[in-house]
């Protein structure tokens, strides 16, 4: 982020669609938002690469499919190489093939294009702070996406404790770390520990796809 004396951060962000014009739109629409900065556009996934690895954004918009290389491979080259970059996946398929091999590629969140543009700046500020982000639409789909009927039933003990249960339901609303510690009165390390048993109880590595799986078996409604 780029620090701004006597007010927010400004939040910079790298647009990635093989349309122009959608491009275009979000750049109008940023630019003219206070509190944001385009510093770059790429056409597809491989040029995506470069453009974040030359402008080191706080948080990319990433569509999924794209001629020349599409957004999921992206995703996952972006987690390998350790980018600082959030991706925020904003794109028209809401379907089983593409919200879970996104997630579990590392995007932070997954947002469908008719999305408010209200919601669309909210999700931004949330991916930079590290937060999941997931539509109600999204979410939808993942809880059918997740399911693996082949899988044994899951031992009694990796049901979540009514704690786990407390922080899982925070991690859903996008609240950080150190909002959930202040809530709950309670450390920072400690809601590290929980959200380590969550993931391992859930069978998950990331807070997106645990709060796709919270929601698949019904402990977040």
């Amino acid at each position: 982020m780029i620090e701004n004396p006597g007010s927010a951060p400004t939040i910079t962000l790298v647009l990635v669609d093989d349309h122009p014009v959608v491009r275009d739109g979000l750049r109008g629409m940023f630019t003219a938002e206070p509190g944001f900065e385009v510093l770059g556009e790429a056409a597809n996934g491989v040029d995506a690469l470069d453009v974040v690895g030359r402008h080191d954004p706080d948080v990319v918009l990433m569509d999924l499919r794209m001629p020349g290389g599409g957004g999921v491979a992206a995703i996952a080259e972006l987690t390998r190489r350790g980018a600082r970059a959030k991706v925020l996946v904003l794109t028209t398929y809401d379907t089983d093939s593409d919200t879970l091999p996104a997630i579990e590629a590392g995007a932070t969140g997954y947002l469908l294009k008719d999305a408010p543009r209200e919601e669309l700046f909210a999700a931004v500020r949330a991916a930079a702070d590290g937060r999941s982000v997931l539509s109600p639409a999204v979410a939808s789909r993942l809880m059918t996406r997740v399911r693996t009927p082949a899988a044994p039933a899951a031992p009694a003990d990796s049901a979540l404790s009514a704690r786990e249960r407390e922080v899982l339901v925070l991690v859903a609303r996008g609240t950080t770390n150190r909002e959930i510690a202040a809530e709950l009165f309670i450390s920072e390390a400690t809601v590290k520990t929980h959200l380590t048993h969550i993931f391992a109880k859930l069978g998950t590595k990331d807070r997106a796809a645990a709060v796709a799986v919270g929601y698949d078996r019904g402990i977040l409604g």
